[in-house]
């Protein structure tokens, strides 16, 4: 047991550092479900509705990017948000476990805090443990407030309790996954990476196995991200497949126990791959570098969303059979465009272009992680100017953005050729995904100047992606007033039909990103790094 000392005091520290980012996951995730039982009921008020989306959602398309369609013949709002909503909670439940995890564990080992705090009275593994702890804490408020969610809609509490946890054990599962890929590599970032990688694939799995078999084949069974929707809750209730998250928990656990008692710490257990003798003359500038460090993360953006384009660009015939026999349901297209697939396609340039905002905070928030490791220093220290590194970095996040809003389009575009579009389809959603550009060069130049002011304060940039999805997908379901939606660098923008798209609110937006990032620049110009 002394390999677990001090267990608690870690897990109160733990808490302590994470007491503004933990409540932030655990109650987006919770609102995200309590929005959704909110606003669903406002769309598909009656049976007959219901039923319309019933159908829009049995296609193999719709299946792989929701669920396997249990209870599609009596379509209920419980099962409606079950094979809807579950998985795309149960994706960020997992990713909040992951970076969770991996944060109190190989972030400390790479930055040396682990190797001073083990200098105490602490044991080998009660680091492991106490963000296990914190994991499973954070997974039940997840738990909790989704089942809670769910019965504010009037839900059976049977059922949503069902949910709710088996939700929180899915995050269980990839903080176990997490707890493994640490043990692996000797970087926090190659961590993540590795964890990530295996929720992609669960992903695939599920997708493949969903879309083969109404209510899933083995494949599914074999994806984390399907046992949820399993348990059939609001339809046929069944409890047992929660044995599988707690099972594949302990044997990750138990995993990871093994492998942390057979390597140094700060080490490895895969040995780092050494470089070239001589480094490519790309990575002599800021730039390259810049280029190099998100090389991978910017192809499993790309492919991610492409996949996820195509596969919505696939639905595109069926919109518009579907706001016919449910006018309700126009509301959600109302301000790109009376034409229901115009609108359908603007809403989707819209979802892609605040994704690819996402990707471009994470770019910038990227400055943050060198500043503080002292990368950034050790560049400053070379004929590197501070204008030209910021400026470099904030480049690439500004063509990388680009490039990633042009493979959106090109996926949807495709996917409506797929469904019986005319090819003209491809070039109109190219540039009505690019209209959003300078929307998501403001979301960067606001990270860039909060970034210049003051690192700390960085992460803030967030708030703009949130309070941009928020209003420009439920802020006409609420009928809340359009003033709110025009506070969004993404409510000046109508970008279907074509001939609604106008030069001034682009050059506006194009204007104000400018500003912004040069206010970035200079602040970070003049003040001092941080390397906390």
């Amino acid at each position: 047991m002394t390999n677990f000392t001090a267990t608690g005091d870690l897990v109160r520290f733990a808490l302590r550092r994470d007491r503004v980012k933990l409540p932030i996951w655990v109650g987006a995730i919770g609102l995200g479900m309590l929005y959704a039982v909110s606003a669903l009921p406002t769309v598909y008020s009656t049976p007959e509705q219901r039923q319309v989306r019933a159908r829009l959602m049995d296609s193999p398309a719709a299946t792989m990017m929701s669920g396997p369609g249990y209870g599609l013949d009596n379509y209920t709002l419980g099962a409606m948000i079950t094979n809807e909503m579950v998985l795309w909670l149960a994706v960020p439940t997992a990713m909040m476990s992951i970076f969770l995890v991996v944060r109190h564990t190989r972030a400390e080992e790479e930055t040396g805090r682990a190797e001073l705090i083990r200098s105490a009275v602490v044991g080998r593994h009660a680091a492991p443990l106490a963000a296990l702890i914190l994991a499973v804490i954070a997974n039940a408020g997840v738990a909790l407030l989704t089942a809670l969610a769910m019965m504010s809609g009037d839900l059976a509490a049977g059922d949503s309790f069902a949910v709710g946890l088996g939700l929180g054990l899915t995050g269980l599962v990839f903080a176990a996954v997490a707890t493994v890929t640490a043990q692996l590599t000797e970087h926090a970032r190659s961590a993540s990476s590795l964890a990530m990688a295996v929720v992609g694939a669960a992903f695939l799995l599920r997708a493949l196995g969903d879309a083969s078999q109404r209510g899933g084949n083995i494949l599914s069974w074999l994806s984390p991200l399907a046992w949820t929707q399993q348990l059939r809750p609001f339809v046929d209730l069944r409890w047992w497949p929660l044995l599988l998250p707690v099972a594949v928990t302990a044997a990750a656990v138990g995993a990871a126990y093994l492998l942390s008692g057979r390597r140094d710490v700060g080490a490895g257990l895969l040995p780092a791959r050494l470089g070239r003798a001589n480094a490519a003359p790309s990575l002599s500038t800021p730039f390259g570098l810049a280029a190099r460090q998100q090389r991978a993360s910017l192809i499993g953006w790309g492919i991610g969303l492409f996949v996820f384009a195509l596969a919505s660009g696939s639905l595109s015939d069926s919109v518009s059979e579907a706001v016919a026999e449910n006018p309700d349901m126009g509301e959600v297209f109302r301000a790109n465009g009376q034409d229901p697939t115009d609108g359908f396609f603007g809403v989707m340039a819209l979802f892609f272009a605040l994704m690819i905002a996402a990707f471009a905070v994470t770019s910038v928030l990227r400055l943050r992680s060198e500043e503080r490791t002292g990368h950034t220093e050790a560049a400053l220290a070379t004929a590197v100017s501070r204008r030209r590194w910021i400026l470099s970095w904030l480049g690439y996040t500004a063509l990388a953005s680009v490039v990633l809003l042009l493979v959106s389009g090109l996926g949807v575009g495709l996917g409506a050729v797929t469904s019986g579009s005319d090819g003209t389809v491809v070039a109109e959603v190219l540039v009505a995904t690019l209209a959003f550009a300078p929307a998501v060069l403001v979301v960067i130049g606001v990270a860039a100047a909060l970034f210049g002011l003051r690192p700390g304060v960085s992460s803030w940039a967030w708030l703009v992606v949130a309070y941009a999805f928020f209003f420009g997908f439920f802020g006409a379901l609420l009928s809340l007033p359009d003033g709110f939606a025009k506070l969004s660098p993404f409510g000046h923008t109508t970008a279907m039909p074509l001939s609604s798209i106008t030069a001034l609110p682009l050059v506006v937006l194009t204007a104000i990103a400018a500003v912004l990032t040069v206010a970035g620049g200079i602040s970070f110009r003049r003040r001092d790094l941080d390397l906390s």
